[in-house]
């Protein structure tokens, strides 16, 4: 195989070997599939190499992105879901419907993670999931290390709320 002559991409090979196993198992882990996981990474990388002159740490640059897109994924998913139940109409009677399962069964740290406002669940995801420092997701946040640190506790207190409920 011959090698790109550009460096650019040889750098984003350099950084694919590095990073592409973990990057991919952290997507995956968050939208519960594995081939969709690997397929949100290759688009992370995909989209570094048009962006390598402008991002100065490649690493919690990527995981920004896949985060970003793992959000797209579930809002197209939210809006898939109501136009099909939109489509339905109520063809289904109430009385054939099957009951739904006790929210406090379903409810889990990846729910109660995926219910914050998008202002905190970005630093919670970069912070403790993709294990960046405060300077980093402050960085990939676009906000001072002061609001992220002020976010994350905010975001503690309410997973707290969410999760003693949940008992």
């Amino acid at each position: 195989m011959q090698r790109s002559a550009d460096p650019a991409e040889a750098a984003v090979h350099e950084v694919f070997v590095a990073h592409y196993g973990q990057l991919a198992g952290w997507a995956a882990h968050l939208v519960g599939d594995r081939d969709l996981g690997h397929d949100l990474a290759t688009e992370a990388f995909t989209r570094l190499l048009g962006h390598w002159q402008r991002v100065d740490d490649p690493r919690p640059w990527l995981f920004a992105t896949v985060a970003n897109l793992v959000r797209d994924h579930w809002r197209k998913r939210g809006r898939e879901a109501n136009a099909y139940e939109r489509f339905q109409g109520g063809r289904v009677r109430p009385e054939e419907a099957e009951p739904g399962p006790d929210q406090a069964e379903l409810l889990s740290v990846r729910a109660a993670v995926e219910a914050l406002p998008d202002r905190l669940r970005l630093p919670v995801l970069l912070f403790y999931f993709a294990d960046l420092s405060v300077a980093e997701v402050a960085r990939q946040v676009g906000r001072s290390e002061g609001a992220v640190k002020r976010d994350l506790y905010d975001a503690r207190s309410r997973l707290a709320s969410t999760l003693e409920e949940a008992r």
